[in-house]
């Protein structure tokens, strides 16, 4: 391994790790507005939501995506469950268990 190399990866770990500290040490310090703290609030459920669409669709190069049945099957008991109970010990059961019979029946 080249200097050259070894001195990107070392540089571009530091960088990551700055990129992930800084906005943390900045805000211990200061006090956010009110509406910037609403706003970071959702920024969760954004993520997850972004990840959840993501994983029902399939890509096909050319062609609009397609439905990824069997994680939209497993999904749909698991969503229930959210609204119902908001645990999150029981939506990750269900979905797992919904996945297992799926499979199970070969509706995948």
């Amino acid at each position: 391994m080249t200097n050259y190399i070894l001195l990107t990866i070392v540089l571009s770990g530091l960088v990551t790790w700055l990129l992930r500290v800084v906005p943390f040490v900045l805000v211990k310090t200061t006090t956010l507005p009110a509406a910037v703290v609403r706003f970071l609030s959702f920024v969760p459920v954004a993520i997850l939501t972004a990840i959840f669409v993501e994983s029902l669709l399939v890509y096909r190069p050319g062609a609009w995506p397609g439905v990824n049945w069997e994680n939209l099957l497993a999904s749909l008991p698991a969503v229930v469950t959210a609204v119902i109970t908001k645990s999150l010990l029981a939506v990750v059961l269900v979905g797992v268990i919904a996945m297992a019979v799926i499979r199970l029946l070969g509706w995948g």
